[in-house]
């Protein structure tokens, strides 16, 4: 391998190390905001066999999976979650509630937190309605 190569791959990986600090650091503020809006917080970076959820939280008959995103506007936060990933949290979402008896009779959505610069977080409950929801 290449100087150039080897230079370019460990700029990859320190690019990579800092997206996973910043991104768990919009996570971590995310679930303090939620809690402040007095929503419980069951899980941050919950694995299921659809892949990742970033936060599960629930206040009353509800049960939020959030998408947690940091970008310059809202706009481009609620864009910056594709179709395929939004049909995959919905999935990885169902398929947690019906599998936790605590769980099986919330009403199931889909939120977003978007997280900008010099502004306060952002929570879109039912961020994307359009896709069909839960319900």
């Amino acid at each position: 391998m290449s100087r150039t190569a080897i230079r370019s791959a460990k700029s990859r990986s320190a690019r990579g190390a800092k997206a996973r600090r910043d991104g768990q650091g919009a996570e971590i503020l995310a679930a303090l905001w939620l809690m402040a809006k007095g929503w419980r917080i069951l899980g941050m970076r919950v694995k299921t066999p659809q892949g990742e959820i970033d936060l599960l939280a629930r206040r009353g008959d509800v049960l939020a999976v959030v998408e947690v995103k940091r970008r310059r506007t809202l706009d481009e936060a609620l864009r910056a979650v594709s179709a395929t990933q939004r049909d995959r949290l919905r999935r990885a979402g169902t398929t947690l509630a019906a599998r936790r008896t605590d769980l099986q009779q919330l009403a199931v959505r889909l939120d977003l937190l978007a997280i900008g610069p010099r502004a306060w977080p952002r929570h879109v409950p039912d961020a994307w309605p359009s896709d069909g929801g839960f319900a």
